[in-house]
This record gives C-alpha cells, structure tokens and sequence, in this order.
C-alpha cells in the first residue's frame, strides 16, 4: 500500500466520522459546515482567479460574478444545513441520504471505472469512463434498502428514480468543477486534506446533490 493511499484512507475514516459528528450534534455541525463552506469557497474563488487572471474589466466582472454567485449558492447551503437540523429534524434523513448517494456515486464511479474500464466519458475529466458513470448509477441504488423504512411515503419506482437523478446531478457536478480545474490548471483545488486534495475536490458532487435531494422529496 503506497503512502498516498494510506493517507486516503486515513482522511476517508475522518471525514465519515465527522459525518456522523454532524448528524448527531447541532454545535458539530453548524461549525464544520460553516468552515467547511469557508474553505471551500476560498479555493472556488482561487480557481476562478486563475482562469480570469487578467486585469481588464471583462475578467474583473468575471470574477466578480462568480464570486458573488459562489457566496449565495454556499450561504443558501448552509441556510439549508442550519433550518433543517432546527426546525425541520424529520428532513435530516433527506440531507443524509443526498450525501450519502453522492458519496456511493463517487465510490461506484471510482471502482467500476478501475475494473471495468472502457471507453471515456468525457475529454474535461479524462478519468472518468462511460463504465465508472454505470457504476455510479448502481452504487447509488444500494442505498435504498437501508432507508426505504424511511421513505415510506414514497412508492419504490419514485424512490428509483430520485435516487438515479440526485447521482446524475452528483456526476454533473464533479464534471463541472473539473472543468473548472482544467481550465486553471491545477490537479486540486488545495492541498488541505490529505490524499484528497482540497475539500471542493471531495464535496464537488455533494454541494449539487444536496439542493436536488430536497427538491425533488419535496416536489415528488
């Protein structure tokens, strides 16, 4: 096992524990959101500096939108995080259940992509294959039978079917923000946890899954 892998593994088992930590825990979570949020728009912003570099006013107003849009989209995440857990405990399961099909979305994408191999899915991430987006798909339905007591309301094809969408919005953003690395060139957004790179790096699917998981168990 090479060093690299180890410290994937090891900051892997921190980040779940500090899930649960969140779970369970008010005081944990509005903390770790908040710096989370912090952080990673910090290294969004560094990002977007990179591409629009230049000191003209196109690239100015560039970065400006982005910035700005950047802020609400992470201030109305934490707003999320934060009302959720306070007022609407019985949604906590949602916000759960959003993180944990993005993460299974990433492990399917990651182990299907290693086995199976085939042909690539698309020229921005050239380590993404069109067999790691299957595997994606399928590691994101193990999930239901552990929560479909929790999702009793819902018919089972409903429950597919958010499932496979909340993974497809996951795919589309870990797409979109290494697009945004490729066209800053940089392989990650920083260096903070190790193995891992930055935390945009590892919640990249997980900011857009989010916001389609309570919409659509709102909205079905």
């Amino acid at each position: 096992m090479t060093l690299e892998l180890k410290k994937r593994i090891i900051t892997s088992f921190f980040l779940l524990f500090l899930l649960v930590l969140i779970f369970f825990y008010t005081f944990v979570m509005i903390i770790s959101v908040t710096v989370i949020a912090i952080i990673t728009w910090i290294e969004f912003y560094a990002l977007i500096s990179k591409i629009f570099s230049k000191k003209n006013n196109t690239d100015k107003f560039y970065r400006f939108l982005y910035k700005v849009i950047s802020l609400l989209y992470l201030s109305a995440l934490i707003y999320l995080f934060l009302v959720t857990k306070s007022k609407y405990p019985e949604l906590n399961i949602v916000l759960i259940y959003a993180i944990l099909v993005s993460i299974a979305t990433d492990i399917g994408g990651l182990v299907a992509g290693k086995v199976f191999k085939g042909k690539k899915l698309t020229k921005i991430s050239p380590n993404k294959t069109i067999s790691g987006a299957i595997g994606s798909f399928i590691f994101s339905l193990f999930l239901i039978p552990f929560f479909i007591n929790y999702f009793a309301g819902y018919e089972i094809l409903t429950l597919l079917i958010i499932t496979l969408f909340i993974s497809l919005v996951s795919q589309i953003g870990d797409v979109f923000i290494s697009f945004i690395k490729r066209k800053a060139k940089v392989k990650d957004t920083s260096d903070i946890l190790p193995g891992h790179g930055g935390f945009l790096d590892r919640i990249d699917g997980i900011i857009f899954a989010i916001p389609a998981g309570f919409l659509l168990f709102n909205y079905l």
